[in-house]
């Protein structure tokens, strides 16, 4: 894979190695609905640890469909990735969808997390977890069809995966 840093697909811009300190990959990120993009937010990176907070909108923009689930994705082929995702009322559904070869992942989802995890790697749950978001879980396979509906996580690494609540740091 080529060498390169894209963040939020709806715009074109694209970055270099010599601009890599412009890319932001710590800290909150705002999640906007675009309507012209397959992803609302996409970050695709190499050999960068990734360490932010994915902030959902707390309405729902004007032209978008009532049905659409924010879509995301965050890749990359080393270091480790931390992901918390925030947002403020349970009808913004969303999918998130990671990739990170051989690195660690850690996500912390809402407690009302209601949907899908599908997962590749050793999967670690937190006793927080396990009481507050384990219960509106269930995991499935490759084949399973996908309901817009409901939230749906995938997560692709031969790293450790460790899921936490969003109020358990």
């Amino acid at each position: 894979m080529a060498d390169h840093f894209t963040i939020n697909s709806a715009s074109t811009s694209t970055f270099g190695k010599e601009q890599n300190s412009l890319l932001r990959l710590n800290g909150p990120h705002k999640v906007t609905y675009q309507a012209k993009s397959g992803w609302d937010y996409y970050v695709d990176v190499t050999q960068r640890p990734i360490n932010m907070d994915l902030i959902l909108p707390h309405y729902r923009p004007r032209h978008q469909p009532t049905d659409h689930r924010l879509n995301m994705f965050v890749g990359t082929e080393a270091g480790p990735v931390k992901i918390k995702l925030c947002r403020s009322f349970a009808r913004c559904k969303f999918y998130l969808e990671v990739q990170a070869s051989m690195s660690d992942v850690t996500l912390w989802l809402p407690s009302d997390f209601r949907g899908r995890i599908q997962y590749s790697g050793k999967a670690k749950f937190s006793s927080g977890f396990i009481n507050r978001v384990m219960q509106n879980v269930y995991f499935s396979g490759d084949d399973d069809t996908d309901a817009t509906n409901e939230d749906c996580l995938v997560v692709v690494t031969n790293g450790n995966i460790m899921f936490r609540p969003r109020n358990e740091y």
